[in-house]
């Protein structure tokens, strides 16, 4: 229903660009895009301003000012340019010894922060500059009453810009935007209305996972698995959020759903026998194998079974593609996985640390989701990369691997409290005989070194954007949902706000007599506007979410 009014206020946004004539202001510009959530829809704009920065700039890169500095620097090296961390040797002098005016500018310590988080591998530089700000801030947070600014500080600490996924900085972002002096409420009309718009998308696609999982009726027979489609979907959103994903979202929540059911099976309900023949059932990939299995394993292979082929035969018939032996192989190599976890448990064995990484790394279900999602998203299919992905290439590996360690990290005390094989964290305490803070210090670091690569491999890999950006989003949803414990199984008060307020709560649309208040506006610039976008009323919903989901499936 706000659809031709967010049309309009685009082209306006649009015009914008050809007003931004200083390099400060268009870098400025670009990054409130993005932190808005709407720079999709300006990407070919962004990309021509960036190549101008970038070739006008390219033997003066230095800047005597730390926050134009910083944030050139992230924004060209987020955008694949070519951009050595040597810009920052200029503020460098010994072990960031700092002028006193320097030390004075917490708009460019914070922004300095969050380019440090886009090193590659021995970047030095960067990792002083990652340590040095980050005490600067914490200290500069407890001394400072300054409630503008000390909010962007503690979000930044709690998780950089670089680690987050854009519809939850979108989210955030847009509040603390509305309280920017001389902010455009063109733009700030803008991003919420797209926001309520790409919400009420994702509940229409709620409502269609709801359905399936219902009409499945997995979780009504298979009592034992975790009923998490709500969560199996915002995985998704996280992941990718765009309109033109959707098809990706449909059918990467019926994914996650099926991983979190097998990993239930092999954790939970079955016995070490029954896991060895569903292990074998899945590799042989055939209906006759089920025959040996009882019978809530006959209902998971077979759901699993159909779902994969149905799938593989849709990309049959829609780009010529066999698709379904990856698919086949992704699901058979995550349950030989599960199985040596399972064999471990019964054993009572305690891996090494290695050994435990060597296996969790596919546990952990990633290259099964990037696999299922290398089909799912809007590119074009290449030879090569399916020779590729047969490999497991770096994208997916350092995705896995971020997707672990930030699991262990959130899940380690609960598993340890209710039985499971040892984790990240203890196999380290068992090797080195180190406290649990000193692991959890051990695995956040392996953390910087992992993102590190993949940072690198984002600028150097042979596949397409969107998929990079996938493998990228997924460690960073990791990040996310794991953050404060278990995100994902248990039903924890702070992350059920944060999914409450991702997909139900739509942001407050600004009225006209708000504007006229804050005088940020002249009254005939403001007719102008205003007869153009025909602004709504405050706290209006684009879509009505009481009776969000088909039958009494709870939320």
């Amino acid at each position: 229903m706000y659809a031709e009014k967010c049309r309009v206020l685009k082209e306006e946004v649009r015009m914008m660009f050809n007003k931004m004539e200083n390099e400060v202001d268009q870098l400025e510009f670009i990054d409130v895009l993005q932190r808005l959530g709407v720079d999709y829809h300006f990407n070919n704009e962004i990309r021509n301003m960036l190549d101008n920065i970038y070739n006008s700039q390219t033997s003066n890169l230095k800047n005597n000012n730390l926050h134009v500095t910083a944030l050139k620097f992230r924004l060209l090296r987020q955008h694949g340019y070519d951009i050595s961390s040597d810009v920052f040797v200029c503020f460098q002098d010994e072990m960031w010894g700092l002028k006193k005016d320097q030390l004075n500018d917490v708009e460019g310590m914070l922004s300095l922060y969050e380019a440090s988080f886009h090193s590659f591998e021995d970047e030095t530089i960067l990792d002083e500059a990652r340590d040095f700000t980050t005490k600067f801030l914490k200290e500069y947070l407890n001394q400072n009453e300054n409630k503008y600014i000390s909010l962007q500080i503690s979000h930044a600490l709690e998780l950089p810009l670089h680690w987050r996924i854009p519809r939850s900085e979108a989210q955030w972002f847009i509040g603390v935007y509305d309280k920017k002096e001389n902010m455009s409420p063109f733009l700030l009309q803008f991003a919420k209305l797209d926001y309520n718009i790409l919400q009420s998308i994702y509940q229409e696609e709620l409502k269609y996972s709801s359905r399936w999982w219902k009409k499945s009726k997995v979780g009504d027979k298979l009592s034992f698995t975790r009923d998490r489609i709500v969560e199996n979907y915002v995985w998704t959103v996280g992941t990718n959020f765009k309109p033109d994903f959707y098809y990706f979202r449909k059918v990467m929540t019926k994914v996650n759903a099926l991983i979190t059911t097998i990993d239930d099976v092999y954790d939970v309900y079955g016995t070490l026998e029954e896991l060895e023949l569903f292990t074998e059932a899945i590799n042989r990939w055939d209906l006759y194998a089920m025959d040996s299995l009882p019978y809530y394993m006959k209902i998971c292979f077979y759901t699993l079974y159909n779902f994969v082929n149905e799938l593989g035969l849709d990309a049959m018939k829609n780009n010529g593609y066999h698709i379904t032996r990856y698919l086949k192989k992704s699901w058979a190599d995550i349950c030989k996985t599960y199985l040596v976890e399972a064999k471990w448990y019964n054993s009572g064995y305690k891996p090494s640390l290695e050994e435990y990484i060597d296996n969790a790394w596919i546990s952990i279900s990633a290259p099964v989701i990037l696999i299922h999602a290398y089909f799912l998203i809007p590119h074009s299919f290449k030879q090569e990369d399916l020779v590729c992905l047969e490999q497991n290439p770096n994208i997916i590996r350092y995705s896995s691997l971020i997707l672990r360690l930030a699991n262990d990290l959130g899940t380690s005390k609960r598993e340890s409290e209710t039985g499971d094989i040892p984790k990240s964290i203890q196999c380290y305490m068992n090797e080195t005989g180190a406290s649990e803070t000193e692991a959890r210090e051990h695995v956040k670091s392996v953390i910087f070194t992992v993102w590190k690569k993949m940072n690198k491999e984002a600028h150097t890999s042979s596949f397409s954007k969107n998929f990079i950006d996938t493998g990228i989003n997924l460690g960073r949803m990791a990040l996310c949902m794991y953050l404060h414990g278990d995100g994902h199984t248990i039903q924890d008060p702070d992350i059920n706000n944060r999914i409450m307020s991702l997909i139900f709560q739509s942001a407050p649309i600004i009225t006209s007599q708000h504007i006229l208040n804050r005088g940020l506006r002249s009254n005939d610039q403001f007719e102008r506007e205003s007869n153009a976008t025909e602004l709504v009323k405050d706290n209006e919903y684009v879509t009505n979410n009481q009776e969000l989901l088909d039958g009494d499936h709870r939320i």
